[in-house]
């Protein structure tokens, strides 16, 4: 499988902390599922000096790009405009 780092920003304008709060158990939903299909490897929230959340960062990982391509078109966090910015580079988690 190829695995992939993803770095996402939230949108920092007000309100947008309330809007990630009102998505965040449709995108824990998404998460169960990649766990379930064995594509969810890592993941968690980005948190800013006093604890909250502004973005999150996983490692994924799909047979292929339309794999991936699929999850993003699907994401709650990219189509409810949560994340502002996602970075998305292959990775390859170290094998000890």
């Amino acid at each position: 499988m190829n695995q992939y780092l993803i770095t996402a920003y939230d949108h920092t304008d007000e309100g947008a902390f309330e809007r990630r709060m009102g998505v965040r158990p449709h995108h824990l939903d998404g998460v169960r599922e990649l766990i379930a299909t064995n594509n969810y490897l890592i993941g968690g929230a980005m948190l800013n000096e006093e604890g909250k959340m502004i973005g999150s960062t996983m490692i994924l990982q799909f047979e292929n790009e339309e794999e991936l391509d699929a999850w993003q078109q699907g994401e709650p966090y990219i189509t409810q405009k949560i994340w502002e910015s996602v970075d998305i580079k292959p990775f390859k988690v170290a094998q000890v």
